[in-house]
């Protein structure tokens, strides 16, 4: 399981890359309208794809659908999961990622057991 989730986060980061590769002109345009300097901007998103792949490869993340924002170092998680252990595991993964100066904790506890 735990390989499957290292494996999955691996294709994720992999995927980024292409993305960004492929959709280079994208890029350009929203450098273009974001008022942060280019290294901030790839700080970001280096910090945000760092988080996501933490939050795929974490056993009580992995199954909820979080959101990872970040700007100019402060993060904001958003989405909802299925149990408060799950909100503070996804918190602490990003408070202990290199870069990150603030986490903003915006995920939403819903209890499914109805």
């Amino acid at each position: 399981m735990r390989l499957c989730a290292i494996l999955l986060a691996a294709i994720l980061v992999s995927a980024c890359t292409a993305l960004m590769v492929g959709g280079a002109g994208v890029v350009g345009y929203q450098l273009g309208k974001d008022e942060r300097p280019a290294a901030v901007v790839a700080s970001d998103s280096a910090i945000t794809t760092r988080i996501k792949a933490k939050h795929a490869a974490d056993s009580i993340v992995s199954v909820f659908d979080v959101s990872v924002r970040t700007y100019e170092g402060a993060v904001t998680l958003t989405g909802t999961v299925g149990s408060i252990a799950a909100r503070e595991q996804a918190a602490l993964l990003a408070r202990e990622t290199n870069g990150v100066e603030t986490v903003d904790n915006r995920i939403i506890v819903e209890d499914n057991s109805q």
